[in-house]
């Protein structure tokens, strides 16, 4: 299946998917700790930030502040694709929810606050809905 670029279908066919379980935002020095097995890893000047399962967090003592809901955006976007994040970006902003995203090869994926995750989830169905009507 090849990477799509057309904005319109990439919305329309975003078919979100909250994962299960509460993420967290962590840095460390150094490699990955043994016992985390993170979903995504940034290396950063002041650090390796790891998006990790909170109860491994918890488990190995790291200090977080803030809790996600995973978002999965199952549309194969290309990463050359225009538009996409902002698009997202602007639905959530407009309900008042936060939003990081994570692009990965295949698709991307978006942290938002665990306590409103449905209800991201329930904006981006609305966006997609309303692009496989119209232009986006």
């Amino acid at each position: 299946m090849s990477a799509e670029r057309d904005l319109t279908r990439l919305v329309a066919g975003m078919r979100p998917e909250l994962n299960p379980g509460r993420y967290v935002f962590v840095t460390v020095d150094g490699p990955v700790p043994a016992g985390l097995t993170p979903v995504a890893t940034v290396a950063e000047s002041e650090g390796l930030t790891l998006v990790v399962r909170q109860e491994e967090a918890d488990r190995a003592g790291l200090a977080y502040d803030y809790v996600a809901g995973w978002i999965t955006l199952r549309v194969h976007s290309a990463l050359d694709a225009v538009g996409l994040t902002a698009a997202v970006a602007r639905a959530l902003a407009d309900a008042g929810l936060s939003c990081n995203v994570v692009a990965g090869f295949h698709h991307d994926h978006l942290f938002v606050e665990h306590a409103r995750a449905e209800e991201s989830l329930a904006v981006l169905r609305r966006l997609a809905e309303h692009a496989s009507h119209t232009s986006v």
